[in-house]
């Protein structure tokens, strides 16, 4: 694989590093699949306690939400 597709820079990233150290062995696609889930729910609980900090520190609750949920994001540039 073109090293350009995972790292446009050229250099790898910190995690990127340290993740060809542990894995410098093939692994069974099974154990790809649950480390990508690990991932996954590690990165997922990181977005979710920042959100859970931010509505903290500016006294958002439910009705935040509802507002988001009822915004309008799409424009009409599209003729």
């Amino acid at each position: 694989m073109d090293i350009s597709v995972i790292a446009p820079s050229g250099k790898l990233s910190n995690i990127q590093i340290e993740l060809l150290k542990i894995f410098t062995k093939d692994i069974p696609d099974e154990d790809i699949i649950e480390i990508r889930s690990l991932l996954s729910r590690y990165f997922m609980e990181k977005a979710r306690d920042e959100m859970d900090k931010l509505f903290e520190e500016k006294g958002w609750g439910q009705e935040k939400l509802e507002e988001w949920a009822n915004e309008h994001w799409r424009s009409n540039s599209i003729k």
